[in-house]
């Protein structure tokens, strides 16, 4: 009864086009922004800002990257670890190397370099399909690792090969805060959302969908494969890179290769199996469950009376993700996403059966 689309009347382009064309839906989208970037900030402890929060916000924003890529353009990737890497690197030599730029150009110049470097590795894709792209963006990720230790100009000569995260300000005012930290991450993560969101509706994101489905109908369509395949990988780099720069600065503090090793990858594509492919709330639903799981089962063994180990934390972990991805590609493909698309066609039909 309240949630319907009779009423939602269309006189204009501009109208049909809209992110939201059901008016209950934009209310909700505002109510979330009020709540996620004002009341949390305010209401919510340290700990559930720093530790759930801000690592829930960055990792979305890198799992629609992904999405991107595997979901929308169909390009199975193993190396968003390693493009997150790119652009915490890139971020913090142009923090130090240009302190005159705005951190938040700078995230997003990390961003283009990252973008840069997965699209030259995207280059790859023109010749080879399905598996082939899997090993080359592994080679990707391994590669990646081996240029960020063994290049000390990338970690200014630091002997440790460990960079500390310069504090960030801006126009004076210190963002040393973690509520402030939460809210800037919460700003780009928003932003950068809302443009790939847009991103998938246009020409371009179209032409993924294509891509994904079947090249051969995409080029008897009239769309350019190459440029697909590319923008797509320049998009997923450019994602991932402002998450690694936003993790290492806001997150972690400084920055290290080990953040960004395979785990995180496989991670990042567990986010976009579990959340559901070719979905950008999949990759918000995909990465809540990854950051709460930890801290579910935690919280279940000290409601049973006892204490895990945080390996054995870890292994539990591994063994639950690995569970639900079978389970997730056998029963339901399309993700949480999908669950939360019926429950929507339910309250749409409510309190009618049919």
């Amino acid at each position: 009864m309240f949630y319907r689309h009779v009423g939602s009347m269309k006189t204009s382009y501009a109208q049909e086009l809209q992110l939201f064309p059901v008016a209950q839906e934009r209310w909700a989208f505002l109510a979330l922004l009020v709540i996620g970037g004002v009341v949390l900030p305010r209401m919510a402890d340290s700990y559930w800002l720093g530790s759930i929060l801000l690592p829930f916000l960055i990792l979305s924003l890198a799992a629609i990257g992904a999405n991107v890529l595997t979901g929308y353009a169909g390009q199975i990737s193993l190396g968003s670890g390693g493009f997150m890497a790119v652009g915490a690197y890139a971020a913090v030599n142009l923090v130090i190397r240009v302190p005159a730029l705005p951190f938040p150009v700078t995230f997003l110049l990390a961003g283009v370099v990252a973008g840069a470097v997965c699209a030259l590795f995207g280059l790859l894709s023109l010749r080879i399909r399905g598996l082939y792209v899997v090993v080359a963006t592994l080679m990707a990720q391994f590669l990646i690792e081996w240029i960020c230790t063994h290049v000390p100009w990338l970690y200014l000569n630091n002997a440790s090969g460990i960079v500390g995260a310069p504090p960030l300000s801006l126009f004076g005012i210190p963002m040393t805060s973690v509520a402030a930290r939460y809210e800037i991450a919460f700003i780009f993560t928003v932003l950068l959302a809302l443009l790939a969101r847009n991103l998938v509706r246009s020409p371009e994101g179209r032409g993924w969908l294509a891509v994904r489905d079947k090249e051969t109908a995409a080029v008897l369509t009239g769309i350019s494969v190459p440029r697909a395949k590319i923008t797509a990988f320049a998009v997923c780099g450019f994602f991932c890179g402002v998450a690694g720069a936003l993790w290492s600065f806001l997150y972690l503090g400084n920055v290290d290769v080990e953040a960004f090793t395979m785990h995180r990858s496989f991670q990042i594509l567990f986010m976009v199996i579990i959340g559901g492919l070719g979905s950008i709330a999949g990759s918000f639903l995909g990465a809540c469950f990854i950051v709460l799981l930890p801290v579910a089962i935690t919280n279940l063994a000290t409601l049973l009376g006892g204490t895990i180990r945080p390996d054995m934390v870890a292994n539990l972990e591994l063994m639950i993700f690995g569970g639900l991805i079978i389970g997730f590609l056998i029963l339901e493909p399309r993700g949480l996403a999908s669950l939360a698309m019926r429950a929507r066609e339910r309250l749409r039909r409510w309190p009618f059966k049919y």
